[in-house]
């Protein structure tokens, strides 16, 4: 092999240079929020869903139209929240008394608000949301165990700007 005056040969130096280019993705890499025996269902059971930024699994199950919601916004929505076996744990279903909240304010889950940035008014989305953009390890007694990844089934039924 053919070195240079500073003793690193020609091959070293591509392995150093794709080092320096990889090193930084790799950094910036996220690491996965799932449990792995949840990954594992969630892979399983809807391996074409989505992955946000934050780490929340999405599936669009009906698309609706208009501005997304956001920070501050006041938004209503209807959903069931389960667990992982299937077990329901909340659920507001009535669309004429939809729940609403102030968006970004810390009134739900840190899953919900991060979200509900992504949808639309009447967009209608199974999420998976991992512990600790949920209840994390303290659960909420007695109906969601500690470390429990949630499932909802949530539709944006309507965004006011405040």
């Amino acid at each position: 092999m053919k070195q240079f005056a500073n003793g690193y040969c020609m091959y070293c130096r591509r392995v150093l240079l794709l080092l320096l280019f990889v090193s930084p993705c790799a950094l910036y890499a996220q690491r996965e929020k799932l449990p792995p025996q949840d990954l594992i269902w969630v892979e399983e059971n809807f391996p074409s869903a989505k992955k946000s930024n934050t780490g929340i699994r999405y599936l669009v199950l009906e698309s609706g139209s208009g501005e997304k919601a956001k920070r501050g916004d006041k938004v209503s929505l209807v959903y069931i929240g389960r667990l992982i076996n299937g077990e329901t744990f909340d659920q507001q279903i009535d669309p004429q008394k939809p729940f609403t909240f102030l968006l970004g304010r810390g009134k739900v889950i840190q899953g919900w608000d991060q979200i509900i940035k992504l949808m639309r008014p009447g967009d209608k989305w199974l999420v998976i949301i991992p512990p600790e953009l949920a209840y994390g390890t303290r659960g909420s007694s007695p109906k969601i165990p500690p470390d429990a990844t949630l499932v909802f089934t949530m539709q944006l039924v309507a965004v006011a700007p405040m």
